[in-house]
């Protein structure tokens, strides 16, 4: 009786379908491209949250003796820079830089276009008609056009550059959170509950956001390795993080004139970029595959 029952237990669990969210986590768990992009990101992560403790040297502290080592060198095992600074601690550093320039922007672009893309395609009308043709004036300009100008009226400096990658990226995520709202709201559950006497907090709390956050998650994150490009670039051009700071994009400028004379030294920041750039690729990739249900 009691192997019965076992057995009938477990013919019912296997039977009980997995919530969405499991389902998501049990796709991404056997998606061996995603792991390892997840997997890279969690080391490039790590080791610039921990940069502090692995970095050999004070990435602000150089030597004219020891300018442009090649990668290997002793005490130095990426070589360093045109002023004798250790790479592999620059780098550390950088990764603190880049991460925040490249991942803040979409995080707020995230939470203020869900909201206004929400609301745009809830209550419709001129409210809608407000939102969308403001943000078509920024969506009109291409995406590095748009940084390129709204730094350069700013002024360079971090925080200068999280507000001008905000600006551009918050137009893309409320086109697509407007265009999920108009979708949604339009089923039959959300006209039950309209006819149930639910409130519209209620019915965009409990009913429209679950429905419409995971798109706009998706979409998201295929857009963190455009910001993270656009960022570098920008310190690049003398408009993001400026100098003395350790930052990817701002070491591409600082060596591009020594790459005649150790050119794989100044190859490590585009390296650095490139590698992060792909793994969030990948990651979002595997993301929206996990998250299609249909698929």
């Amino acid at each position: 009786m009691a192997i019965s029952t076992a057995v009938l237990q477990a013919e019912m669990t296997a039977a009980t379908p997995m919530s969405y969210w499991r389902t998501v986590g049990w796709r991404l768990a056997r998606d061996p491209t995603t792991l390892v992009a997840g997997g890279v990101l969690a080391l490039i992560v790590l080791s610039a949250l921990l940069a502090p403790w692995l970095a050999p040297y004070d990435p602000a502290a150089g030597s004219i003796r020891l300018r442009l080592a090649p990668v290997g060198s002793p005490g130095h095992l990426l070589g360093t820079d045109e002023q004798g600074r250790d790479m592999l601690s620059r780098l550390l550093w950088g990764g603190r830089m880049t991460l925040i320039a490249g991942l803040t922007p979409v995080l707020v672009a995230f939470v203020v276009g869900s909201g206004l893309g929400v609301l745009a395609g809830y209550i419709g009308g001129l409210t809608n008609t407000l939102i969308m043709r403001t943000m078509d004036i920024f969506y009109a300009f291409p995406a590095v056009l748009l940084a390129i100008a709204i730094s350069g009226a700013l002024g360079p400096g971090l925080a200068n550059t999280v507000i001008a990658l905000s600006i551009v990226f918050v137009p893309r995520v409320v086109r697509v959170a407007e265009s999920a709202t108009v979708q949604v709201q339009g089923l039959e559950y959300i006209a039950a509950a309209r006819a149930s006497g639910a409130g519209v907090t209620a019915i965009v709390r409990h009913h429209l956001l679950a429905n419409v956050l995971g798109p706009i998650l998706v979409f998201s994150s295929t857009q963190v390795s455009l910001s993270i490009i656009l960022a570098a670039g920008l310190s690049f051009l003398g408009l993001g993080v400026t100098p003395p700071a350790a930052e990817w994009g701002l070491m591409l400028n600082t060596l591009r004139q020594s790459i005649y004379v150790n050119a794989l030294v100044p190859a490590l920041p585009g390296l650095a970029i490139f590698v992060t750039s792909i793994a969030f690729n990948l990651l979002s990739d595997g993301l929206r595959d996990a998250m299609d249900i249909r698929g």
